[in-house]
């Protein structure tokens, strides 16, 4: 199983310097991936509760935010051989025909690392920002994701939909991954899940336990062999929001939260239910803000990968 790291590209740690020297260190430690966020706004009150905290409020690293493909266009000329991804870019924020090629041009000059995380979105406030309809989003990504293979894939390209129209035009812009970049989606509830295993070659989970991601894997298994597709090509990109403590938690502990070891099992454990990667995301952790110690991590982290 791939180990990946994700580039402190939100909060004040999204620094030119920061994510320069963790995606150099990254790539000469042997880390197969680096990892950016999406986040738009930090809204002063906010309209839906936040899924990744426990009362529902944003963290305050969410104030300062680097863009996601940008931050990675910016460490692709700065590295050689390590993936690069998002984890994730969300679709409603985003018009399929420019972000195609935004994400075409990031495959060109990476010369073929980049990894495609999409998502739905959650928040409110950035759907109303950006004009995007809660309520069409699920709609929206049956286009979506068409239309982004559809301009990977032929020349000329047309596509016709409720949402998006591309008239008859020549794209000659492809990406150097054949037939596409790999596209993973955040996903959760049964419909979306539906959408990945008919349309997407990989899921992204976070935040959930291993019996329950084992458990929504194997469903996302079968409904790809429901649609005719190779299940067994279905990949498994796990999303490690890290909470680093020195003494082991209780059995009630959050995934990848606890000790050094406590992490290591969770990890053993993604590997064991067929997991093809696991990105750790030491952000929102204690320290997470310093470079210092995103780079102490990296060393800690490799070594213990190492040795389990």
């Amino acid at each position: 199983m791939k180990i990946g790291f994700c580039l402190p590209n939100i909060g004040p740690i999204g620094t030119a310097e920061a994510i320069t020297k963790v995606a150099q260190r990254a790539e000469a430690l042997g880390y197969s991936s680096l990892w950016t966020i999406e986040r738009l706004l930090y809204p002063v009150k906010l309209q839906a509760p936040y899924p990744g905290t426990p009362d529902g409020h944003l963290p305050e690293i969410y104030k300062q935010v680097l863009d996601p493909l940008d931050a990675l266009t910016y460490v692709a000329a700065q590295t050689k051989k390590i993936k690069l991804g998002t984890s994730v870019l969300d679709m409603p924020y985003h018009n399929p025909v420019v972000l195609a090629r935004r994400l075409t041009t990031l495959d060109v000059l990476s010369n073929g690392r980049l990894c495609v995380g999409l998502g739905l979105g959650w928040n409110k406030d950035e759907m109303d920002a950006t004009g995007a309809d809660m309520k069409k989003r699920g709609a929206l990504a049956d286009e979506f994701l068409p239309l982004l293979k559809a301009i990977w894939t032929t020349n000329p390209v047309e596509f016709h939909g409720k949402f998006f129209n591309v008239p008859k035009s020549y794209i000659n812009l492809k990406p150097v991954q054949k037939p596409h970049p790999p596209i993973y989606l955040g996903a959760f509830v049964p419909a979306a899940l539906k959408r990945l295993a008919k349309l997407a070659d990989g899921w992204n989970p976070v935040f959930l336990p291993v019996p329950v991601m084992a458990e929504m894997f194997g469903s996302i298994k079968q409904m790809a062999k429901e649609a005719g597709r190779d299940s067994s090509a279905m990949a498994m990109v796990v999303h490690a929001v890290l909470e680093i403590t020195e003494k082991p938690l209780g059995k009630d502990r959050a995934i990848f939260s606890g000790s050094f070891e406590q992490i290591s099992e969770d990890v053993r454990g993604c590997a064991k239910i067929g997991a093809d990667e696991v990105f750790f995301d030491p952000a929102f952790a204690p320290g997470g803000q310093s470079l210092d110690r995103w780079l102490s991590l990296l060393e800690q982290l490799q070594g213990m990968m190492t040795g389990s």
